[in-house]
This record gives C-alpha cells, sequence and structure tokens, in this order.
C-alpha cells in the first residue's frame, strides 16, 4: 500500500538526483532515524546514508545495496540549515534540515546521535555550496582543541 502512495504522490526520487554517488559503501555518516513524513506527518524510522552532499534514506540497512534506489534524498547544497528542532516537534533529540522551499524534521536515537548528525551535514552543506570552494573548507574533526 505505502509503494502504491508513493508512486501515486510522486515521491520516489530520480535517479538522477543521485546519480555517481556509490551510497552502498563507505558513507561520511549512516545510522537510524525517525523521519516526519512529507505529506502524511506520521514519523517513520528510516536508514539514512550521508555520502558526497546527499541525504539518502532507506527503509533498513539491509536494503541498501548497489542495485537498490533510496526511498528519498536531499540535496545537501540546496540546504540552508541544520539545527536543533526539539522545541518545535516536542521530540527530545530532534532536529531540522531547511531549504528555501520546505523543512524535514527529523529524530536520532540520543543527544550524542543528534549532534553527530547536525554535525555531520553542516560539514557537508558546507563542503557542497556552490559558493564556497575547496581551498575554503575546514575540517574541524582535525583540528587540536
Amino acid at each position: 500500500m505505502e509503494n502504491l502512495w508513493r508512486a501515486a504522490t510522486r515521491q520516489d526520487p530520480n535517479p538522477e538526483d543521485y546519480k555517481g554517488v556509490d551510497f552502498w559503501t563507505n558513507p561520511e555518516r549512516a545510522g537510524w532515524l525517525t523521519k516526519q513524513g512529507d505529506y502524511i506527518k506520521t514519523w517513520r524510522r528510516r536508514w539514512f546514508v550521508l555520502k558526497r552532499g546527499k541525504l539518502l534514506w532507506f527503509k533498513d540497512p539491509g536494503s541498501v545495496t548497489r542495485t537498490s534506489a533510496p526511498r528519498g534524498v536531499v540535496s545537501v547544497d540546496l540546504c540552508l540549515t541544520v539545527k536543533g528542532a526539539e522545541d518545535i516537534v516536542k521530540k527530545a533529540f530532534a532536529f531540522e534540515l531547511s531549504t528555501r522551499d520546505s523543512t524535514m524534521y527529523f529524530v536520532a536515537d540520543t543527544e550524542k546521535d543528534r549532534e553527530d548528525w547536525i554535525n555531520s551535514i553542516g560539514r557537508s552543506i558546507v563542503q557542497h555550496s556552490r559558493s564556497v570552494t575547496d581551498s575554503e573548507v575546514v575540517d574541524y574533526d582535525s583540528k587540536t582543541r
């Protein structure tokens, strides 16, 4: 039933949106998040993969293969902000990812997971922004504190 709904509402991502991204191997970050649906505002647990400027999601880690298609994809170069959203959605460990046209909400399993996702997505936004050159990107993880 869900696949029929996805097809009818054209929610399946266009393969061009993730062309050339080998999401099935060596992701920059991967793990479980709970995502709020775009049309029907239910919360669904999905397996997320961040790779080469794309945030992709799948039903579970077993469905991430060379021949699989993600259930959704967001190009981080279209994103403006990623920040905590616990006060907005009234859920612990929540965060939001905003583009010019929409805001998506996610819930991590722990505070550490939430912070790690926010940091990873934020770093990817900076790295894939069209206004930043490679020489301007700073790898904060490699800096000594």
